[in-house]
Parts: structure tokens; C-alpha cells; sequence
């Protein structure tokens, strides 16, 4: 039987449930602390930490099984605001916020930090132009609102196809970042961790859907917070910086802007290495120039409409209990969000002076190539492909382009590089996993329910019972998720760039028909057809044409596509909308109604 994860007595104890399992997991992390120090090895540590909260989840996603309809498509519409705002965080806080993002800073510097405005910023569009009015609308997926606000099987399959391309492109994102620290949890090929990192993320969602995701990803966004946020205050402290380096991180950077020239950044690498970066990019700072300016605009651009745009994001919404709860909770899930995008920069510079600072154990440079071949961290990160050295000038001493690595590998290597103790890495590996597992099984889940609700019950066989829908969700989960694996294994694209390239899909195609669907009572059927279509194949062409050696248009490349394709719908769906005749008077009045935000739901499941 299962356990009753709904009804009023439930949500009240909510928090008590979750401090229970927060003080379970932290006496964890203890007792594996102390068998540390009792010489327990790091790899039984490392595996300890990653089958403990893999085993954790999949409880919580059995014990959430369900087989009603709005249990498992909207968890019963009972997700209270502050739980639904973690729920989000963690479906939000994908392997490219937690494992990649402080990667790119590291790497780059300010530029990055376009990505950690636009996501940040995107949740404002999210707050004041979408997440009130589709809850007031009351539909179970982004293509339902879709194709009841505009009406017809054309409208809601155009809706189905962008969801599945931007979706699909952002879990294998995901699932590359659980192979990633898969791979290094348990020393296997990236390839086969690819799959293992399928097998957690089906376990956490394929028998209570929604519902059962819901309740995981609280869990899994206590664990990916406390990951994070531990090891920076702990390397905060032992370099001096203090306690609160968030705040405190200053002087590091200006530390790191003195040894650059000292250590040589900005020489250029004499070997190369496939798939690796050498650390030869100097501290990029805001004053370089008008291009560097519009790439940060552009690209904070992409994040933020491409935020609003995502229907895994935008279907959390949808379980909040009233109008006013899914406003409330926008706002606790930008809190929660912003814990970890404020201390990200603080995470890139303490441990690139980690490397860089001579007075610092962990430095590495100027240091003889065999002792840092010989770091236990240098030897662990090469035997999986991630780190590299090439002795380019023969003198056997380490210079800064000689170092190779994978810039996906910082959040998680950070530790080990740090001098940390290393629980603190497995720490970080299950935060990670928790990160890429949260997201994929957010991603996983908005595919299957809308091929299951919008596809298979509303086009193709209205009459199917609910069981027949939920069986067929719970294949079609198996299918996406094993096409996904297949398709991360192939490592077409860093985890950053098909993030970018999931946000650039999905806001030219869904952003137009959502936001004028809200505000614009003159949008008609034709309009959404052709704002979709023309907006997905525009940005789709314009990435092609890029990828394949085109110059591109004002400095827009294929991170920042989304420009393009969300100007191109915007302007086809205008266009046609005004030049075809206007909705009915019944369909004008609804959206009135939905611009009231409070009062029942305006559409009816049964």
C-alpha cells in the first residue's frame, strides 16, 4: 500500500518529515567523517555517499506511487509554497548550475556570470508574466494551455514537438553530468555511468510521477545545498578569507589578478589536448569592450526568456494548491536558487588560488611535473580522460599551459584539490548527482506527460482510460530515458552548451505563443502555429548555419540562437494573427479571466 503522500495532515508535517531526513543525512556524513579517520578508503567513501542518497530517493519515489491521474501529473495540486519552492530549485539547479557553471567562471571569469543573471533574472519574467495566470488556467503541461487557449490538434502537436526538442536537448545535459560523476564514483567508462545514471533518475519518478518527483527533489536540493555551500566556507576559512565568503571572497580575487602575469596566463598552449582546456585565459573584467558587452547582454538574454520558456520549470506551477500559492512560490524558489548562483563565483576563485597560490599547499605550478602527476587528484581526474599534462618545453617543471582539464570537472574535483578531507568530495559528488538527477527527472517527466496527456489522450485516443495514460507515461519515460543516454554517451556537447542550446530551443518556440496567450487577447490559432514553427526553424537554421562555418550575425553564436528564432516567432506570429480573424468572444473572455489571479481554475480534468 502505498503511503499517503497528500492530504492536510501530510503537508503539515512536512516539516518534520524533511528535519528528520536533513539530521539522517548530516549524521551521515559524520559517521563517514569518522570512518575516514579510521582509514576507510576513499573510493568505499565515495560509492558510500552516492548509493546512500541514490537508495534514499528511490524510498521516497516507491513510496510515492500512485495511479490517480492528478497524483500523477500534478501531485494531487497540494505541493504547500515553500516546498514547491525547493522542488523547483532543485529541478532548476541542473548539472549545468551545480557541476559546470563555477566551472565556467573558473575558466573565464565575468562572462560566465551572464549565465547566473540570466537564470537568476529569468524567474522574475517567470513571477510576473506566467506562473499565476497558467496556474489560474489550470492545465496538467505547457502544450495543454497551449492547445486550450488556442484551440485545435495543430496548435497542441506544434507545442508537443518544441517541448520534446528543448527537453530532449537539456537531459542529455543531464545525463552527461550524472556519467561524469558516475564515472569517477565508481572508476567506470563515462559511457556505461551514462546508464547507471538513468537507472537513479527512472527509479525516482516511474511510479508516482509528479507526485513522487515532488517529494524527491526536496530531498534532493537539501543534499545539493548543503554540498555546495560546505566545501567554499570551508576553504574560505583555511585560507584566511573567513567564514561568510560569499561576502569575504575580495581580496582572493584581486590575489588571483596578481599572480596571473607571474604565472604566465594568457600564453598560449603549445600541444592540445581533444575535449580539454589549459587555463590560459586572463581575469576577463567588465571594461572589455563593446562586443564582450553585448555577448554578456545577449547571452543573460537567451537565459532569461529561455527560463521563462521551459515547460519542466513552468509545470511546478501547476501543483501549487491556489493562484496565490504558485506567486509565493516563485519567490521562495528564487531564494532557494539564489543560495547556490550567489555562492558559485565565490567557489571558481577560492579554488583557482587553490592552483595558482605558491604560499598554498595545493598550488601546482612551478611545482616538478612528476610530483603533481603523483597528486592522488591528478592521477584519479587523468584516468578517466579529464586531466591532462604535456611537458610542451621539456624542463620538467609544471608551466600554466601545460595543465589540461575538463572545466565540468571543478565543483567536483575542488576538494580533493583543496586539501579537504574526502568525505567532503563524496559530499559533493552526491550534491552533484542530486543536481543532474533532480532536473533529469523534471525533464524526463513534462516529455512523457505531455506525449502520454497531450499526444496519446487528447489526439489520439480521447477515450483511454487513466490507466492505459499512466502505463503509457511510464514507457514512454523508458524510451526518452534510454535515447537520452544513448545520445549523452556520445558527448556531442559540453554540459554548459547544450544547456544553452535546451533554453535557445525552447524560447524560440513556446515564449511568443505562452506570453501572448496571457497577453493578448487578439492571438488566434494561426498566429501560434506559425510564431512556433517559424521561431523553431529560424533558431534551428541560424545554429545549423553557425555550426557548419557561417560568420555569425552580430556576434550571435550558437549559445546565444535564441535571439534569432524568439524575434523571428514573435514577429510571424504578430503578423498572422493580424492578418487572420480574431478568436471568438467565449476564448477573449477566458483570457480575461486569467488575468484575474485569484478564483478556481478555469479548465476542469476529470
Amino acid at each position: 500500500m502505498a503511503l499517503e503522500f497528500e492530504g492536510k495532515s501530510f503537508t503539515q508535517s512536512l516539516p518534520k518529515i524533511y528535519a528528520i531526513y536533513t539530521g539522517g543525512f548530516l549524521a551521515f556524513f559524520a559517521l563517514m567523517a569518522v570512518l575516514e579517520q579510521f582509514g576507510l578508503s576513499a573510493r568505499a567513501i565515495g560509492l558510500s555517499f552516492v548509493a546512500f542518497t541514490i537508495g534514499i530517493y528511490a524510498f521516497i519515489g516507491v513510496l510515492s506511487r500512485t495511479a490517480a491521474a492528478d497524483a500523477y501529473y500534478l501531485a494531487g495540486r497540494s505541493v504547500p509554497p515553500v516546498f514547491n519552492g525547493m522542488a523547483t530549485a532543485a529541478d532548476w539547479m541542473s548539472g549545468a548550475s551545480f557541476v559546470a557553471m563555477a566551472g565556467g567562471i573558473f575558466m573565464s571569469g565575468y562572462p560566465y556570470l551572464a549565465f547566473v543573471v540570466g537564470w537568476t533574472g529569468g524567474y522574475i519574467l517567470v513571477a510576473t508574466l506566467m506562473a499565476p495566470y497558467l496556474r489560474k488556467f489550470g492545465c496538467y503541461t505547457v502544450p495543454d494551455f497551449i492547445g486550450t487557449r488556442y484551440g485545435g490538434k495543430l496548435t497542441r502537436f506544434c507545442a508537443i514537438v518544441v517541448l520534446i526538442v528543448a527537453s530532449f536537448t537539456y537531459v542529455t545535459a543531464q545525463i552527461t553530468a550524472t556519467g561524469t560523476i558516475a564515472a569517477r564514483a565508481f572508476l567506470i567508462p563515462f559511457e556505461l555511468a551514462c546508464w547507471l545514471g538513468l537507472v537513479g533518475i527512472l527509479v525516482c519518478s516511474m511510479l508516482g510521477g509528479m507526485r513522487a518527483v515532488t517529494w524527491t527533489q526536496v530531498a534532493q536540493y537539501i543534499v545539493l545545498i548543503v554540498a555546495y555551500i560546505l566545501p567554499i566556507v570551508w576553504m574560505s576559512g583555511a585560507q584566511g578569507f573567513g567564514w561568510f565568503p560569499q561576502l569575504q571572497y575580495g581580496p582572493a580575487v584581486e590575489r588571483i589578478q596578481e599572480l596571473e602575469p607571474l604565472l604566465g596566463v594568457g600564453t598560449a598552449p603549445v600541444d592540445t589536448v581533444a575535449g580539454l582546456s589549459a587555463l590560459t585565459t586572463l581575469h576577463a573584467s567588465p571594461a572589455d569592450g563593446a562586443l564582450a558587452a553585448w555577448q554578456f547582454v545577449t547571452l543573460a538574454f537567451c537565459m532569461m526568456v529561455g527560463t521563462a520558456s521551459l515547460p519542466h520549470i513552468l509545470m511546478r506551477y501547476f501543483t501549487t494548491p491556489s493562484v496565490k500559492a504558485a506567486r509565493s512560490s516563485v519567490a521562495w524558489s528564487l531564494f532557494f536558487i539564489f543560495l547556490l548562483y550567489f555562492s558559485a563565483p565565490a567557489l571558481a576563485t577560492l579554488s583557482k588560488l587553490s592552483l595558482f597560490d605558491p604560499t598554498l599547499a595545493s598550488s601546482i605550478f612551478g611545482k616538478a611535473i612528476a610530483d603533481v602527476e603523483a597528486l592522488g587528484w591528478v592521477r584519479n581526474w587523468g584516468e578517466i580522460g579529464l586531466v591532462a599534462i604535456r611537458d610542451s618545453n621539456g624542463d620538467g617543471i609544471l608551466q600554466i599551459n601545460e595543465f589540461f582539464l575538463n572545466p565540468d570537472i571543478i565543483v567536483l574535483a575542488t576538494p580533493e584539490f583543496a586539501g579537504l578531507p574526502y568525505v567532503i568530495s563524496g559530499l559533493v559528488a552526491a550534491g552533484g548527482l542530486a543536481a543532474a538527477l533532480s532536473t533529469a527527472d523534471g525533464l524526463l517527466l513534462a516529455m512523457a506527460n505531455t506525449l502520454s496527456h497531450d499526444l496519446y489522450y487528447k489526439i489520439i485516443d480521447p477515450k483511454a482510460e487513466t490507466r492505459k495514460r499512466l502505463l503509457t507515461a511510464r514507457v514512454l519515460l523508458l524510451v526518452i530515458g534510454a535515447a537520452g543516454a544513448a545520445v549523452a554517451s556520445m558527448r556531442l556537447e559540453g554540459i554548459l552548451g547544450a544547456v544553452a542550446w535546451a533554453f535557445c530551443f525552447a524560447m524560440s518556440g513556446l515564449f511568443a505563443p505562452l506570453v501572448l496567450g496571457v497577453w493578448w487577447k487578439r492571438a488566434n490559432r494561426a498566429g501560434a502555429v506559425a510564431g512556433m514553427v517559424v521561431g523553431l526553424i529560424a533558431g534551428w537554421g541560424y545554429l545549423i548555419a553557425v555550426r557548419n562555418g557561417m560568420t555569425p550575425w552580430l556576434g550571435l553564436d550558437h549559445l546565444r540562437f535564441g535571439v534569432v528564432g524568439v524575434v523571428a516567432s514573435f514577429i510571424a506570429m504578430i503578423t498572422v494573427s493580424l492578418l487572420t480573424p480574431a478568436p471568438d468572444e467565449e476564448t477573449q473572455r477566458m483570457v480575461d479571466a486569467v488575468r484575474v489571479p485569484r478564483g478556481e481554475s478555469l479548465v476542469r480534468h476529470h
